[in-house]
């Protein structure tokens, strides 16, 4: 087999191993009442001070109607609420409740244990290999998301 192909192939597998396996490990008996896509949308909203709907879409690469639905639910689920800014009360920010906070301690903990893993199966001078591989990938699909909205 190719080096072409063999990237591709771990690639692909890899993409679809990770939502599998990632909804799995984080939508728990806990969660059930909450999607994947809901537990990257608390990500989204962090542990921080709160942040408008704008800022989550942004980070989230989705637009502003595409998340209402999901953060009606999530505020009726009491992952989050919704909170008038002090400086500007047009501006509604997004907070984490304590459950949201939780849920997101949940998700962030898959990660690390991932990310642990991956750095203790390399050695020392393979993680900057990793890392701009990672990178690359990265700017590829950075790059395409760019091209297709052209």
């Amino acid at each position: 087999m190719d080096a072409y192909k063999a990237i591709n192939d771990i690639l692909v597998h890899l993409f679809n191993e990770i939502w599998e396996l990632e909804e799995k490990a984080v939508i728990t008996e806990e969660y059930k009442d909450i999607t994947n896509n809901d537990m990257h949308i608390i990500e989204a909203v962090g542990l921080g001070k709160g942040n408008n709907m704008s800022a989550i879409a942004k980070k989230l690469k989705i637009t502003v109607g595409s998340l209402t639905t999901s953060m009606n639910s999530l505020v009726n689920k009491k992952y989050v609420v919704r909170m008038r800014s002090e400086e500007d009360r047009r501006v509604v920010n997004i907070r984490l409740t304590k459950k949201g906070e939780k849920a997101y301690r949940h998700h962030e903990n898959f990660h690390k244990k991932m990310t642990e893993a991956v750095v203790a199966s390399l050695k020392e001078d393979e993680i900057p290999v990793l890392v701009k591989t990672l990178h690359s990938l990265y700017d590829f699909f950075d790059g395409y998301r760019d091209e297709e909205s052209q």
